[in-house]
């Protein structure tokens, strides 16, 4: 599909628009982290998955910020290798939902140019879900609007070599935006190697409140900060400033 004829996103119902963010402050590549559905659905007196449900809406108004503001990638963290630890009902649960989410929202996602690529591990993830992913990937393929990473049953945690040897897409570059919902401060095996240099912006807004908005105000901090890299540039000093207080040497 590329680029031409595609659908343009959902502008955000208040009727906000993108900030004003110079192209070349844009992060090529924001991982997110979506966080808090379950503390969420506690407030509320509901069960963790009345706040999965709700959750998959913001996923969709990020995805079609994250297009307005012109992000050519984004990694969403749905399905975590640490996430076998919780309940059997709650996994049953999320392994329905992620092929469900799938399914139900890849004929819009590939309307807006969404080109949709997984990133995860084969063992013990239902058949029913890769092929739903599987199925994705290839409707969306042509598409170049907004790169989309569903990480599904997704860990970082592996040594140097073999991470080399299996990186699941080399072509998507090393990220530059960090975001995670919920005022959760960590990295939870999320894209380690590829964040090795992101900005890391955490938000307090649990992950069914958050919005397009939020999204943007995280670019917004983005832009703000000084990337170095690891390198620095030598304080500038005026020339008459430099004194040596040495005892015996002429100042």
């Amino acid at each position: 599909m590329g680029t031409t004829g595609v659908r343009p996103p959902d502008p955000h119902p208040s009727g906000v628009k993108p900030p004003d963010i110079p192209a070349e402050l844009i992060p090529r590549h924001v991982a997110l982290v979506m966080d808090g559905d379950g503390r969420w659905a506690k407030k509320r007196g509901l069960p963790r998955t009345e706040g999965h449900k709700e959750g998959e809406s913001s996923l969709l108004d990020v995805i079609m910020g994250a297009i307005e503001l012109g992000i050519p990638y984004m990694s969403a963290y749905a399905f975590s290798t640490e996430n076998w630890r919780r309940t059997p009902d709650e996994v049953r649960f999320l392994m329905g939902f992620n092929r469900d989410v799938i399914h139900r929202r890849r004929d819009l996602l590939n309307e807006m140019g969404v080109r949709i690529r997984w990133a995860g591990r084969r063992p013990r993830l239902w058949r029913s879900v890769i092929r739903e992913l599987e199925q994705a990937e290839q409707m969306s393929a042509g598409n170049s609007v907004l790169t989309l990473q569903f990480c599904v049953n997704y860990g970082g945690k592996i040594d140097e070599k073999v991470f080399a040897r299996y990186l699941d897409e080399p072509t998507i570059p090393e990220v530059d935006l960090f975001v995670r919902s919920s005022g959760e401060q960590r990295l939870s095996n999320f894209l380690l190697w590829q964040s090795a240099y992101a900005e890391l912006v955490f938000l307090d807004t649990l992950w069914p409140d958050f919005d397009r908005r939020h999204l943007w105000h995280a670019c917004e901090i983005y832009a703000s900060r000084d990337r170095r890299y690891g390198g620095a540039q030598p304080n500038p000093v005026e020339p008459n400033s430099i004194r040596d207080d040495r005892p015996g040497l002429l100042s």
